[in-house]
């Protein structure tokens, strides 16, 4: 289910793409052993950077918020995975309540809830949308700002179980990545399905546990088509002892720094690759782009300034850092009219359902591009493309965007991985509940 995708791309030929078409079958098949042993996300999305000599995921999003960026032609292939996902995990599903952020401002955010209801709806769902705002004591519509509006009601608490007035629903569906915390409200729902579980919110997930888990997916993949994981994996290292506002940790953080950029010169050696190597430091929980610094010497995050530390101090819902993830940098070679972009995949299930390529136009190909300024370039296609064409170069259309369909479902399986291993044990389930 990986789309033929017509958006024009530039790029090298990627050697790395042509071994990934030599090993059709072998990837295939050994794909479809994972999703066996391990349960998919019912969603996600995954930024990926191709820098020619690399492709590999730089960040995995278990709430993805951007489903109103694809181009209205991927909504087949969403529905198609959406009913595949809830066949999986609540077959008799038939009411479904979806809880979003808290972004009743954000007219772009609540387009990507309106989106998703849609896509739901088409599953043959009765879908409604709960707020976990106080203000919210009513059914309120909201303005979309493009001709529609999305209506959010209240909440309600009944024993074990979520939904709202006169609505009992059989799942839940979280578009709410926790970053404050569990609400007690959603606390202990023994009687209804909550997706993604709980423990998979930013409040207890960690990208260096993901890092790690898809370490080894990512080896075990390479052994299955032979090649070096490095050219799919980001290497890292983590500081869990920083505090940026009192300015302690920064040894922890200079040393580790050095590390990784001691390793990525090798590699780069090795591979004859004339770029300058740089890490990413960023806030080891929390999305959207905040609290990300590169850094190409480990003496830049010696003595920040104000600006710098306040910068990387704080994250969403104004939580403090005080660990952070230091990721291998890997650059962008892909550009959209001049300007440096980024694919972002988008998964339901463990199908691909769409794209789209997140552009900035005052961004330099070592940069994060997840930062203001930033567009979206939805990805087109012409006709659903299962397999890639071999006929073609290893950079065209289709089977440029199988290579990145491949690499994002690795992130996606590492995530599956991660869940698993985060999760609760019985007893720690039943301790919750005595309490």
């Amino acid at each position: 289910m990986v789309p033929h995708l017509t958006t024009a791309l530039t790029g090298p030929i990627l050697e790395l793409e042509q071994r990934f078409l030599d090993h059709i079958p072998e990837i295939e098949q050994w794909m479809r052993v994972q999703w066996q042993d391990h349960l998919p996300p019912f969603y996600g999305s995954t930024d990926l950077r191709n820098s020619g000599f690399k492709l590999a995921p730089v960040d995995l999003n278990l709430f993805p918020g951007g489903f109103n960026n694809l181009s209205s032609a991927f909504l087949p292939l969403c529905v198609q995975a959406a009913q595949a996902a809830i066949e999986r995990i609540c077959p008799d599903a038939r009411k479904l309540l979806l809880i979003p952020e808290n972004h009743t401002r954000n007219q772009f955010y609540l387009r990507n809830v309106a989106r998703l209801v849609s896509m739901l709806r088409l599953t043959g769902l009765d879908v409604r949308v709960g707020s976990l705002l106080p203000e919210i004591t009513a059914p309120t519509a909201l303005d979309l700002g493009d001709g529609g509006e999305l209506t959010l009601e209240p909440i309600e608490r009944h024993g074990g179980r979520v939904g709202l007035a006169g609505f009992d629903p059989c799942a839940v569906l979280l578009n709410n990545d926790l970053s404050a915390g569990v609400p007690p409200i959603l606390e202990d729902l023994y009687e209804q399905w909550v997706i993604p579980p709980l423990h998979a919110g930013w409040h207890a997930r960690r990208k260096s546990r993901h890092a790690e888990a898809y370490d080894r997916v990512s080896r075990a993949f390479a052994d299955v088509i032979g090649i070096d994981p490095w050219r799919i994996n980001p290497a890292f290292e983590v500081c869990g002892q920083i505090n940026f506002q009192e300015r302690t940790g920064e040894e922890c953080l200079a040393a580790k720094v050095d590390s990784l950029l001691t390793q990525i010169r090798s590699k780069y050696k090795e591979y004859g690759v004339s770029e300058t190597p740089f890490v990413v430091v960023k806030a080891d929980a929390g999305t959207y782009g905040m609290g990300v610094m590169t850094v190409k010497d480990a003496s830049e995050v010696v003595g920040l300034n104000r600006r710098q530390r306040n910068k990387m101090a704080v994250v969403k819902e104004g939580l403090q850092v005080h660990e952070v993830i230091i990721q291998e940098g890997v650059h962008t070679f892909e550009t959209l009219d001049g300007a440096v972009a980024e694919p972002v995949v988008y998964m339901m299930d463990h199908y691909v359902v769409g794209g789209f390529y997140r552009v900035h136009t005052e961004r330099g190909r070592d940069e994060n591009l997840n930062a203001p300024g930033m567009h979206f370039k939805p990805l087109a296609f012409d006709a659903c493309c299962s397999l890639p064409d071999a006929c073609q170069g290893p950079d065209a259309p289709p089977n440029r965007f199988y290579a990145y369909g491949v690499v994002a479902r690795l992130a996606l399986l590492a995530a599956s991985v991660e869940i698993e291993e985060t999760a609760p044990t019985e007893s720690e389930l039943e301790a919750d509940l005595a309490a």
